[in-house]
């Protein structure tokens, strides 16, 4: 088990990083997003709201050729439920502030479009602490095939990110220097 004070450091540290990335600008991660996404047309997609300064996956997400969804948060330490989106569709605010569909079908996803504080080149994603991808890539996992893309600033990248056994890796990393596969 990785000391709780380790994660806290390592979150401080990947915030602070991902704040002067979000300072630069994003360049154009969301089009080699949405080139990576090309070959996942007809899959479902689940994407993400941005809050604060994550990298801005909505371009991508608009031009997915399938169903997008965007996670809903169903309570602490229960896995995400994935609503229906599209461009213009009406928001209302869900957990800890980030936006969710008003209304729609709950889908399950094919590929997500993860969201992270920071990564490392082994594939693993420091998150928020939740534990909220964790436990739904997990599931998804043991129901068949998904694909996770962690998507990111390239200076989010971290030397190593502390794990524990319940972190699921990413399949791939897109950040607006092109795209890694894990």
């Amino acid at each position: 088990m990785v000391d709780i004070a380790v994660k806290k450091a390592a979150r401080a540290q990947a915030f602070a990083a991902r704040k002067r990335a979000f300072d630069a600008g994003q360049g154009q991660a969301a089009e080699i997003l949405a080139d990576f996404l090309a070959d996942q047309r007809g899959r479902v997609l689940a994407g993400y709201m941005p809050m604060r300064t994550e990298i801005d996956p909505l371009p991508a997400m608009a031009a997915h050729q399938g169903v997008v969804c965007v996670p809903v948060i169903m309570g602490a330490g229960q896995a995400l439920r994935f609503r229906e989106w599209s461009p213009g569709c009406a928001l209302v605010a869900g957990e800890f502030g980030a936006m969710i569909p008003a209304e729609g079908a709950w889908v399950e996803p094919e590929v997500l479009i993860v969201p992270l504080v920071g990564f490392d080149a082994r594939g693993y994603r420091l998150g928020y602490g939740g534990g909220f991808y964790d436990r739904t890539l997990e599931g998804l996992r043991a129901r068949g095939s998904v694909l996770a893309v962690g998507f990111a600033f390239a200076g989010q990248e971290m030397a190593a990110v502390p794990i524990e056994p319940t972190d699921q890796r990413l399949d791939a990393m897109v950040t607006e220097n092109g795209v890694r596969l894990f």
